[in-house]
């Protein structure tokens, strides 16, 4: 298995790797074309775990500057591993190449979310020394319209 870029040519298999995890997608032109913008964006990385031309999964991660101090802080946006493919390493390595992309950018740290109801992911994150932040801060969202 290798790590590396995602590509726009990954875009079927990565709409149905994002519909695996409850993302049903817009078409693979649609998720193509996310993967043309993040690949453009020097701040952000979207990395496919490969298999002899198997997408396993995928990691999308994008880097921040603090407003407040000095540095920056990296956010996954997006973790998904396909259902055949759990268990055998390859979230750790999506999650090792995302934390590199980030600390080769001066990250200070590394923040994920995931939906509570999803309690395997959260034990993966807490294993790799991720803390809950449950009670410290608050998630607040409000829509923009457009989608």
């Amino acid at each position: 298995m290798r790590i590396r870029p995602l590509q726009s040519g990954d875009a079927e298999a990565a709409s149905a790797l994002l519909h695996q995890l409850g993302y049903p997608q817009d078409g693979a032109e649609a998720t193509a074309a996310r993967i043309r913008a993040w690949s453009a964006d020097p701040s952000s990385a979207a990395l496919a775990a490969d298999r002899d031309g198997d997408l396993l999964g995928l990691i999308a991660v994008h880097v921040c500057p603090f407003f407040e101090r000095d540095g920056s802080w990296a956010r996954i946006v997006a973790l998904v591993v396909a259902d055949t493919a759990r268990g055998q390493g390859v979230g750790g390595r999506l999650m090792d190449a995302a934390e590199s992309f980030a600390a080769r950018r001066g990250c200070r740290s590394m923040e994920v979310t995931s939906s509570d109801h999803r309690d395997d992911a959260h034990a993966f994150y807490r294993a790799r020394d991720y803390t809950v932040q449950t009670g410290r801060s608050s998630r607040l969202l409000r829509s923009l319209g457009g989608g």
